[in-house]
């Protein structure tokens, strides 16, 4: 039999695939939309309806996770999520029409939402803030290797649809890793949720999951994702043109966010165990505030970089820190509820904002940089009161 120590070894590399493997989807339709939507003769704006449908299912399976959790446990939610993401890439690879598209989205969202929910609450019990930090870095592996998948497939084969059967297949193979990996799951034992780095000694949280600051956590995390979600998809434009950068140059600064929210987190995870999840949640609201108000008056090319690389560094250690938390600030039985609420708010925030600034940029592009400061300002409130009340 597997020692706890051994079990938590084996099992870790697992669940850094299975969330390598839920930012692979992201980005790709992108990239795949513009052949896609000539071959099936669709407009091209339809890719904006798939995209809410998509997100609007990943926040229902977020929402829903935590019953579906505590009856089935993790291992086997995570194994059906897998095939369900799988099958919804299968689908995509052989869609004839736009209602074979809507078809996919469903498995494709459904799974999404509980990957994302489970591997997040498995991980806030059962390990530390270093690997919950390390697990965020994973998904920003996946988001940069499925569009690089894909362009790929484009390139060699010619067809979105062998990108999609390529990703689909990767993601059977996952879950085939879940499925023998059944006995892992449960041999990792939970780790105590009344100590945290720099807050010792506290009882076990008491707080359920419809308290205030249950549902002020939810809040928190659709204005983070709002915020991270609309400083990602406008930047380029935002650069490109409303300051006149040339295109390439744009879409580097862009790719710089991304890119130092990735690096971020693998830096944070080194540290968060020394400086605390809150301390940590404090200064990268700090700096990323710094990155926001000079992307303000970034007028450079090296300016703008700078801002973005700032704000992406910022953003870094929230998510996953203030994730990390929620078993130091809530009881134990409500913990994968709390973090399922999260997870589809975080869904809803990522689909309204954007589409919101969408709506500001036809009157002026440069209200958008304005309204990531506006959300970072009440995030920064809301977080602070979360504190007060946990």
């Amino acid at each position: 039999m597997l020692s706890a120590a051994r079990a938590s070894l084996l099992l870790l590399p697992i669940i850094y695939l299975g969330y390598i493997s839920l930012g692979l989807p992201d980005g790709t339709l992108g990239v795949a939309w513009p052949q896609m939507h000539r071959t099936l003769a669709l407009p091209i704006g339809l890719a904006g309806v798939l995209g809410v449908v998509g997100l609007l299912l990943t926040a229902f399976s977020g929402f829903s996770s935590g019953r579906i959790i505590a009856r089935f446990r993790t291992g086997p939610v995570m194994l059906v999520s897998c095939v369900l993401t799988a099958s919804g890439m299968m689908l995509f690879s052989h869609a004839p029409n736009f209602g074979w598209l809507l078809l996919a989205v469903v498995p494709l969202g459904l799974g999404a939402g509980a990957v994302d929910a489970g591997l997040n609450g498995y991980v806030a019990r059962h390990y530390t803030g270093r690997h919950m930090n390390w697990l965020h870095a994973c998904w920003g592996i996946g988001a940069t290797c499925g569009p690089l998948l894909m362009a790929r497939a484009l390139t060699t084969a010619g067809s979105w649809r062998t990108g999609f059967a390529w990703l689909g297949t990767a993601q059977f193979s996952l879950a085939l890793v879940f499925l023998l990996s059944f006995s892992l799951w449960n041999a990792v034992p939970e780790r105590s949720f009344a100590t945290s780095a720099g807050r010792a000694d506290r009882a076990i949280p008491t707080l359920h999951a419809n308290s205030r600051a249950g549902w002020l956590s939810a809040v928190i995390f659709a204005l983070y994702v709002a915020a991270e979600g609309t400083a990602g998809l406008w930047a380029g434009s935002i650069l490109a043109v409303g300051r006149g950068f040339a295109v390439e140059t744009a879409g580097l600064c862009a790719s710089a966010f991304y890119g130092a929210i990735t690096a971020g987190r693998i830096f944070v995870g080194f540290v968060v165990e020394k400086h605390g999840n809150r301390r940590l949640i404090a200064w990268g609201l700090g700096l990323a505030a710094v990155g926001a108000l000079l992307f303000l008056v970034a007028s450079t090319p090296p300016l703008a970089a700078l801002a973005l690389i700032l704000l992406g560094l910022g953003f870094a250690p929230v998510y996953p820190c203030l994730m990390h938390e929620v078993p130091r600030r809530f009881a134990p039985e409500s913990v994968q509820t709390v973090i399922g609420r999260q997870s589809g708010a975080a869904s809803i925030g990522g689909a309204v904002m954007p589409a919101l600034a969408g709506s500001v940029a036809e009157f002026s592009l440069e209200g958008i940089p304005w309204m990531i400061v506006t959300g970072l300002i009440a995030l920064a409130f809301a977080i602070r009161w979360l504190n007060r009340l946990s």
